[in-house]
């Protein structure tokens, strides 16, 4: 069970750091001006979310549900649980708006300032505050 729990907490680390990197290469993107950069920016986003943050996204869920397989009535009877899983959803919704966003941004049909990414960057954020809070101090 450790060794699960174990690659559980590293696919999170690695696919929130897709989840705070993503957003802020939206925020360059938008804000720049030559088609260089844009290219640039198209590719980085591109392999970003497609090669680190949705395999990433994958193996969290898949370790994150065999954990548990190892007590589900003993987990499932326990609010935080309950409370993590619906951030879990969130956030699960919240990676594939960003790969619309990858899509849109590959299309050039971005209409959203680079102020716009600035706070989307910021919900993961909140979204990891929460979910450490509850899995750590499981206060219900």
């Amino acid at each position: 069970m450790l060794w699960v729990k174990a690659f559980h907490i590293i696919a999170m680390v690695c696919w929130f750091a897709g989840l705070f990197y993503l957003p802020r290469l939206f925020v360059y993107h938008a804000a720049s001006e030559d088609s260089v950069s844009r290219e640039r920016f198209k590719v980085m986003e591109r392999k970003l979310y497609r090669g680190i943050t949705t395999p990433s996204m994958i193996a969290t869920l898949v370790f994150g549900f065999w954990l548990i397989t190892y007590n589900p009535a003993g987990y499932m009877a326990q609010g935080w649980l309950h409370a993590k899983l619906a951030l879990v959803a969130l956030l699960v919704i919240y990676h594939f708006y960003c790969g619309h966003l990858v899509r849109v941004f590959s299309r050039d049909a971005n209409r959203r300032s680079h102020v716009f990414y600035r706070w989307f960057n910021e919900l993961p954020v909140l979204v990891l505050l929460a979910v450490v809070i509850l899995a750590t101090v499981r206060p219900f």
